[in-house]
């Protein structure tokens, strides 16, 4: 996965007045996979981050990116975002086809995205944040060793 933002992503952070924090680990093991398809996943979750902050009148606008090691050597990529809140019931039916939470939206991303982690060997899951607005996405993968 590619280590920082493309220079559209960026712009539309700082468009949206978004403060952007990255916590990447130098110490991951290798990982592969479709790396268009796993590009498509990540840009989703940005997107519906930064989309979810919209909303966000009053207060920080505040994105994360993290990756690190797991246990058991799985890759994980977190995004958390400070939007709207979402309740744990709400967040697991993001997954499902065709729901969504936008006036505009076709209820599809999050569908394909869980599909594409899952072809990967791996997990994509939600969870609101603990004492704070937002929701956190993460996605766990193998890595090439423990890849079936």
């Amino acid at each position: 996965m590619s280590r920082t933002l493309n220079e559209s992503q960026y712009i539309e952070c700082r468009r949206s007045d978004i403060g952007l924090e990255s916590q990447l680990s130098d110490t991951l093991p290798v990982s592969s996979g479709d790396r268009i398809q796993l590009q498509q996943v990540v840009l989703n979750l940005l997107r519906n981050a930064v989309e979810a902050m919209a909303e966000v009148e009053h207060g920080p606008r505040r994105l994360v990116i993290k990756t690190e090691r797991e246990e058991g050597g799985n890759v994980r990529l977190t995004i958390q975002d400070s939007g709207v809140c979402l309740s744990a019931q709400a967040l697991e039916s993001v997954f499902d086809a065709f729901h969504t939470t936008k006036s505009d939206g076709m209820g599809i991303g999050l569908f394909v995205s869980r599909s594409i982690i899952e072809k990967h060997g791996g997990r994509l899951w939600a969870e609101p944040n603990q004492g704070a607005n937002g929701a956190t996405f993460s996605f766990s993968i193998p890595c090439d060793a423990e890849r079936n």
